[in-house]
Order: C-alpha cells, then structure tokens, then sequence
C-alpha cells in the first residue's frame, strides 16, 4: 500500500511539473519544503513570500526589507528539488550529491564572495554546535564510507536513512548548505525506496536537532526514526487528497470513448 502510494506521488510530480501546474501536490511540496528547510537554517521569508516566489517569480512590493540571499537560496532549493525528482531513482555518489548542492547554491552570491566551494566539499573546517565535523582533508574519504555502508543495504528502511542523514550532517561535507542538501537526500531516498517521503518542519526544529544530537552523539538513532515516522504521517495526511490513484485515472479514460457514443 506505501510503495502503491509512493509509485502514484512520483506520478503526480511528474506530470504537474510538466504541465507547470501551481495548484496541486507538487507545487504545495515545492512550497513547503523550501520554505521550512531554508527557515530551519535561518531565512527571514515568510511561507506567502516563498509561495510567491514560487508560483511568480516575484515578491510583493510590500514586502519592503528582503535579504537577497534568502531569495537566492529560495530560487536555489525550488532547483535542487527539481533536479531531486528528476534523478531520484539514481543510486546515491558523491557526483549526485554534489549535483544538489550546486543547484542549491550555484546562484547565492553571498557564498560566492566568500569563496566557498558549490558544488564541491569544502575547504575549511567548520563547526556545527558540539558536534566536531570532518576536517577538509576528511571528507572525500568519509563520504566514501558513508556511501559504502549504504549501499551495502539491499532495501532501504526508515531506520537506514536515519543514520545516513545523522552521519552525512556530522560529517557535514560542504562549506555551507548540508542540513537543506541532507534533507531533500531523505526524501529523494524515500521516493526511490517507496518510503512515503516527509518534510521536516520548522516549527518542530528543536525536537529534530535535539534527536539528530542523540544520534550524532550516543549513536542513539531510535528517536531520529520516531520523529522521522511523526513527520512522514504528517505529510502523508496532507498529500492524500492531492494523490489521484493512476489506476482510477487510466480506468476513466478507457471509458470515456464509450460515454462519447
């Protein structure tokens, strides 16, 4: 019944994508997503703005103080969750991964004078609360062995993401934008896995990083995959309504011929 539910999801996308459809689940989980994983991070736009944005191009003239970064990096996450849905049944590499994140940040110029890598792992350390992350130097070999366990795994559980998303953010491969690059891997993972796919939303952000801490830290991953299960019957709940059965769709049009005569 999930994979069935997964298999109708992946439909949906794809076709209100091609038709540039704003009014359906795609363009609410374009939405959504952007808006809580760029505000988990810190953006200052508010969920009318990112919808604007998303179905205009445009923001309100209202709306007269605008951080330009949080613009770009809106602009940036609607692209990598494209690029997300048109490769989420590849097998996860560092080439993939660093794709997402080009498409993330390759037009934040912010990051850009700064002289952080996009597109690439990073090239000076950085920290993230008492988590101690991997060194430069590290990362191309860490990153190796993360994806080496996991592919190791015939059929990915709940479970398994989990742990990916714990060690993948300890690591914290990029200079900037791993929690956004991290979180649209879980749901890509969840697409090609047939897990009913989640957003992680901003206001639960305490009860997300105090259980990513607990994984990070005492290799306690229960809580992440509890608070991953919450989230997923979250979304699952609201994306239900969106999802027409492909099956129903292709039956109506088998009778619409005969309706005609």
């Amino acid at each position: 019944m999930t994979g069935h539910f997964v298999e109708e999801l992946i439909h949906r996308f794809e076709v209100e994508q091609q038709k540039n459809d704003r009014s359906g689940i795609y363009a609410l989980t374009q939405r959504m997503m952007a808006y809580n994983s760029n505000k988990i991070e810190g953006s200052t736009l508010t969920e009318k703005q990112t919808a604007s944005l998303f179905d205009t191009g445009t923001l309100s003239s209202e709306d007269a103080v605008i951080r330009a970064k949080d613009v770009e990096e809106m602009t940036g996450h609607f692209l990598m969750f494209n690029e997300m849905l048109k490769t989420y049944d590849l097998p996860l590499s560092h080439e993939l991964i660093k794709r997402y994140h080009y498409k993330l940040k390759s037009g934040v110029f912010e990051d850009l004078a700064n002289g952080y890598p996009v597109g690439e792992y990073k090239s000076r350390r950085n920290m993230v609360s008492d988590i101690v992350t991997a060194l430069p130097e590290e990362v191309e070999g860490r990153m190796t062995e993360l994806l080496e366990w996991y592919h190791t795994i015939p059929q990915h559980t709940l479970g398994d993401l989990a742990k990916f998303h714990a060690d993948f953010e300890a690591i914290h491969p990029f200079q900037d934008g791993n929690g956004r690059t991290g979180r649209i891997i879980l749901f890509k993972e969840c697409l090609k896995n047939d897990i009913v796919p989640f957003i992680i939303r901003d206001g639960r952000k305490v009860e997300y990083y105090h259980a990513l801490n607990a994984a990070q830290t005492k290799g306690a991953y229960g809580a992440l995959e509890q608070f991953f299960l919450e989230e997923q019957s979250e979304y699952k709940t609201l994306a239900e309504g969106f999802v027409v059965p492909i099956e129903r769709t292709s039956k109506r049009r088998q009778k619409e011929p005969d309706q005609e005569r």
